[in-house]
């Protein structure tokens, strides 16, 4: 009996180079361990009855005053190191996709609008664009945040943040999608399939829907992927400033803003090893998006 085996030639004919390989496993175990914190994680870094002040800065277990208990060392409440970040990641990660979900979302609808109907609607859509494009990202992202915090008192809280952050990330970022799917929208509205569909009058949402919305998408997921990376890296951010996850319930960018704090008292590692697991996380989605930006990009494919 013949087994199946997979073909010598598919690295190959799928073009990643080494270095995207690499990328997309780091990514995928980031996201795997961060998915996978409540089995993974030795200790629940949310259960504050759980800390003792007498664990408190504990450095890296493989230092000459380390814990066996920690491997990465506590933090500035006696809180796990390790725990905390895997938690952390969980936390950045969930909010980076859900900024790109609904940043997607809008752009993808604003843009078949505008690029469907042209005209005044397709006009007042992308001036509304180029006012939002006038803000850099973290300062609307602030706005957002702090108005938010202004009108509901709960926004702060654990169960109300990362919706506020969420919301406040995609209110940037659905402009690229909109303008791409404009774009690509109007060139799709040219061809014969559209005129024909209007000719035998199909409604608008269906041929916007089912027809020219397959046609798009295309580089709406590159861009997504482009994207998450800069989401979680806005959170962090937020995060860094103070607008965004409690401490009690850390994000990766608590934990670093926690660790500045402590950095140059000799305590290097809670700022450390969340700065690392970011750093490794964004480098790696990024390299992935552009792999996949370049493949989609038919002038930069090469004719074998």
């Amino acid at each position: 009996m013949k087994t199946l085996a997979p073909s010598p030639g598919l690295i190959t004919r799928i073009g990643a180079p080494i270095s995207v390989m690499v990328a997309a496993v780091l990514a995928l175990a980031i996201v795997a361990c961060a998915l996978l914190a409540a089995w993974i994680a030795p200790y629940d870094p949310t259960d504050l009855a759980s800390f003792e002040l007498i664990n408190a800065e504990l450095p890296p277990a493989f230092t000459a005053d380390g814990d066996a208990r920690f491997l990465l060392g506590t933090d500035n409440q006696g809180r796990d190191l390790l725990s905390a970040m895997l938690y952390g990641a969980r936390v950045s990660i969930a909010i980076g996709g859900g900024a790109v979900i609904m940043a997607a979302t809008l752009g993808v609808i604003l843009g078949l609008i505008a690029g469907y109907y042209g005209g005044r609607v397709d006009a007042v859509i992308m001036r509304v664009a180029d006012v939002i494009l006038s803000f850099p990202t973290i300062l609307l992202a602030l706005l957002v945040s702090g108005v938010a915090r202004a009108i509901f008192p709960g926004a702060a809280t654990a169960e109300w943040a990362p919706l506020i952050l969420i919301c406040a990330i995609a209110i940037h970022e659905w402009v690229q999608y909109a303008r791409t799917v404009r774009a690509a929208t109007m060139v799709e509205t040219a061809k014969d399939y559209v005129r024909a569909g209007k000719v035998i009058g199909l409604p608008s949402r269906r041929i916007m829907l089912r027809h020219i919305l397959p046609n798009v998408m295309s580089p709406v997921l590159v861009i997504s992927t482009i994207n998450l990376a800069a989401a979680v890296l806005t959170e962090a951010t937020l995060s860094f400033l103070g607008v965004g996850m409690p401490p009690t319930y850390p994000s990766l960018g608590t934990l670093i803003r926690i660790g500045n704090e402590f950095v140059f008292s000799g305590i290097w590692w809670i700022a450390l090893f969340p700065a690392l697991a970011l750093v490794i996380l964004v480098l790696a989605v990024n390299i992935v998006g552009d792999w996949l930006r370049d493949r989609f990009n038919p002038k930069l494919r090469v004719k074998r």
